[in-house]
């Protein structure tokens, strides 16, 4: 079993790095765990091009409950969950409180049988935000991206669609 994190900065080249990766493991076919949800129009078109870069595998929608999604895909392909940061959004747009989610998580990893790939933004390189609310987001991901690297058994930071290895 291996836990990869894999970060990077907006249009990096992460999830297509996080694909080749999850197709690189011998249980086929890998199982893509999305996180986002379709708002509106742009999202939508965002989405559908990421699910055409994905012919062939099996895809779930999970924009809160993680850790029940992992359990339940556990035991067959590699897992690409795309991505923590939606995810963190999500739980606090939903008022669930994230760091017993993300404890819970960094918890739930290490017992998991099959691969898991987890891609996350990294939000903590450039200006600190001018609000509160996107301020708190920030160091909510950066708390949530250490607990996860924490666990993980390799971290790639990606640059230019280029990966860099971290762990």
């Amino acid at each position: 079993m291996a836990v990869i994190l894999i970060t990077g900065g907006a249009r990096s080249g992460k999830s297509a790095r996080a694909e080749a990766l999850a197709r690189s493991f011998p249980a086929q076919p890998p199982i893509y765990i999305a996180t986002a949800e379709a708002h509106d129009a742009e999202m939508e078109a965002r989405i559908a091009r990421h699910r055409a870069r994905r012919i062939g595998w099996i895809e779930r929608e999970v924009p809160l409950d993680l850790v029940p999604a992992l359990h339940a895909t556990d035991g067959g392909g590699a897992r690409l969950v795309d991505c923590l940061t939606l995810w963190l959004s999500n739980l606090m747009h939903a008022g669930r409180n994230w760091e017993d989610e993300v404890d819970a998580l960094a918890t739930a990893v290490p017992g998991l049988k099959s691969p898991v790939i987890f891609v996350t933004n990294e939000v903590g390189l450039s200006i600190v935000p001018d609000n509160a609310l996107a301020r708190s987001f920030r160091d909510a991901a950066g708390i949530m991206n250490q607990v996860v690297a924490d666990v993980a058994d390799k971290v790639e930071f990606v640059v230019a669609g280029l990966p860099m290895k971290l762990k």
